[in-house]
């Protein structure tokens, strides 16, 4: 009986601590394999494991749930409800027709809008205001099971998606909680999907490199969106540089020319409007302000030079 939790970053530790501090039964922690990262690519293991090694939990971390193997351990566990959290791999059907409540999943995005991996950072690239998180029942398709319950949280001009995701993360586990109690009581039944769905793909790397053409709004997008990772970034002089932080400005200039520079401001021309980045990092560089960078570049950076490749 009790739970099988299913997560790995740290966007699902607030869920299973939630979980436990309201005297919840975790039966198992499933979560991702250690994997190699860092400059000495040493195997780094997922948040979620770290919190529930805290925590005495049994953690199983497979390298594939589709085999008999950990069928039989889902088995045996003979779990209440199955609950996923940004696990990161599908789960089988025969694993989610297991638990005896329902399998639970909780996203980060106020379905049918932005099924996928990336929900957090699609909201912030298509310019929302308003996004939230909902429990639905698990089904066979990617985020297209029943609707359970849902609640709105309004995204600041401010957010990136490294403090959305931690409202979103908060706000997600006191939602899923209330979807447990209100399932063993039966006063939650599940509703189809309505509206229009959207898809929110996985973010690569490549996704970080900024084109000038595209409107200033759309740039200022892309920074909060991939904060802190993979990071808007572009070249200058042959050098990557990231914008951590950027604000449109008005005014108009070339793509990716830099239209004005003094000790404290830069403003880059964009398809429409112009960029001013406030928090850059340069390659080989520590984070940093731009008009720190500006005052040490001093007479030597001048309008006229272009970034990009």
């Amino acid at each position: 009986m009790g739970i099988l939790f299913f997560g790995t970053p740290e966007f699902a530790v607030p869920s299973l601590r939630t979980l436990l501090s309201a005297g919840e039964v975790v039966s198992g922690v499933v979560t991702q394999p250690d994997r190699p990262g860092g400059r000495g690519r040493k195997p780094i293991p997922p948040p979620v494991k770290l919190f529930a090694e805290e925590r005495g939990l049994p953690v199983y971390q497979p390298e594939t749930i589709r085999d008999g193997e950990f069928f039989s351990l889902v088995r045996e566990k003979d779990p209440e409800f199955i609950v996923v959290v940004a696990y990161g791999k599908i789960v089988p059907p025969k694993i989610l027709r297991i638990p005896r409540l329902g399998p639970v999943n909780l996203h980060a995005s106020l379905l049918p809008k932005y099924r996928g991996a990336a929900p957090i950072q699609w909201a912030l690239l298509e310019g929302e205001t308003v996004t939230g998180v909902t429990t639905m029942l698990m089904d066979e398709g990617l985020d297209t099971g029943d609707i359970l319950e849902q609640v709105q949280i309004p995204i600041d001009r401010e957010d990136t998606s490294l403090s959305l995701s931690r409202k979103l993360a908060e706000e997600g586990a006191r939602l899923l909680l209330s979807t447990l109690k209100g399932l063993r009581q039966g006063r939650i039944k599940p509703k189809p999907q309505s509206g229009s769905p959207s898809h929110a793909p996985a973010i690569k790397k490549s996704d970080g490199l900024l084109d000038w053409q595209l409107p200033a709004v759309a740039i200022f997008n892309r920074v909060r969106a991939f904060y802190p990772w993979p990071s808007a970034y572009t070249y200058f002089r042959g050098k990557l540089l990231k914008i951590l932080k950027a604000e449109v400005a008005e005014g108009q200039g070339e793509p990716g020319v830099i239209v004005h520079r003094n000790n404290e401001r830069l403003l880059i021309g964009t398809g429409r409007g112009l960029i001013e980045p406030i928090k850059i990092q340069v390659e080989g560089k520590k984070p940093m302000e731009t008009r720190s960078w500006l005052q040490g570049q001093g007479r030597d950076l001048k309008e006229g030079e272009r970034f990009g490749l």
